[in-house]
């Protein structure tokens, strides 16, 4: 499977992760080929016993749009993605249980576990070392997101703040769009949005690109208006997994990616981000009682 240099494109799929690679590219796909995908979806380990004439009549298309959407998601055909099917584990069913609140628990676990194990088929470690080459140089370090997106927005910032890094976090979109415009060619911007579309963070990270930053983005989806804006994109957490709650699965998903990547800057900067790291710690007992 071919591997976008931008974007990360489609990562190669383990054991487990056709589900999460198929949810992050929906976008990618046209109508007849995103229903072939829902079908690739909904029947997870047992396309294997599916014949792609079965698939298309499911789908209510014909065996070639099958074909298409196959090679779209990076498969050289069906029978590629019937074996990378065949790898998966039985998807976890939702919980059945009556009472309302055992449900919500069981299932917002469900949600958040398969978002983590996705992570593993959209984010390459080749991808990783990407974003933090790319971050490690900066003289400045620009975080932008809104919604329930700013919480890793405020977690990033502040683990590159323990890090050593001069690291800006503008609540308020305006001045993160201010900010962005700001940015020189040896500062970076990291930008983060659950579907890739929030108008307020693709505007902050194109200001940026004008501006002659780079550009980390950080999304649930291959390809959005914020990956098109990216010099490096990381893939993470396009999971519609429990109604309403697709982007609670997406916000672990992205805090974990951000931990991984800022365990590689760490790598990267070696003594001095130690010690900056022993100067956040002092900090931070002399807070505790």
């Amino acid at each position: 499977m071919e591997i976008d240099s931008k974007t990360g494109g489609a990562a190669p799929v383990g054991d487990g992760g056709l589900a999460a690679h198929i949810r992050a590219h929906l976008s990618d796909l046209r109508d007849t080929e995103a229903r072939v995908a829902r079908v690739v979806l909904d029947k997870g380990a047992g396309l294997v016993h599916l014949s792609v004439s079965d698939v298309a009549a499911l789908a209510g298309t014909a065996p070639s749009s099958v074909v298409r959407a196959c090679q779209r998601l990076g498969f050289r055909g069906y029978q590629e993605l019937k074996l990378a099917a065949a790898r998966q584990a039985p998807a976890q069913e939702p919980s059945r249980d009556r009472d309302p609140a055992a449900r919500a628990l069981a299932d917002t676990v469900r949600a958040g576990r398969e978002a983590l194990d996705g992570v593993a088929a959209t984010v390459t470690p080749e991808r990783l070392r990407t974003a933090a080459v790319l971050l490690d140089p900066a003289a400045r370090v620009l975080v932008v997101g809104a919604g329930l997106s700013g919480a890793v927005v405020l977690d990033t910032a502040y683990r590159l703040r323990a890090l050593g890094f001069a690291v800006d976090a503008p609540a308020d979109p305006l001045t993160a769009q201010l900010a962005a415009s700001q940015l020189t060619s040896a500062d970076v911007c990291l930008a983060v949005s659950h579907t890739g579309a929030t108008r307020s963070t693709v505007d902050a990270a194109r200001r940026a690109r004008q501006a002659g930053a780079r550009v980390v983005a950080l999304t649930s989806y291959a390809r959005s208006p914020l990956s098109e804006a990216g010099d490096c994109t990381l893939v993470a957490g396009g999971q519609d997994l429990v109604f309403g709650l697709e982007t609670v699965a997406s916000r672990l998903a992205h805090l974990t990616v951000i931990d991984a990547l800022t365990l590689a800057l760490l790598h990267l900067r070696g003594a001095p981000a130690e010690e900056a790291l022993r100067l956040s710690a002092d900090v931070t007992v002399d807070h505790s009682y």
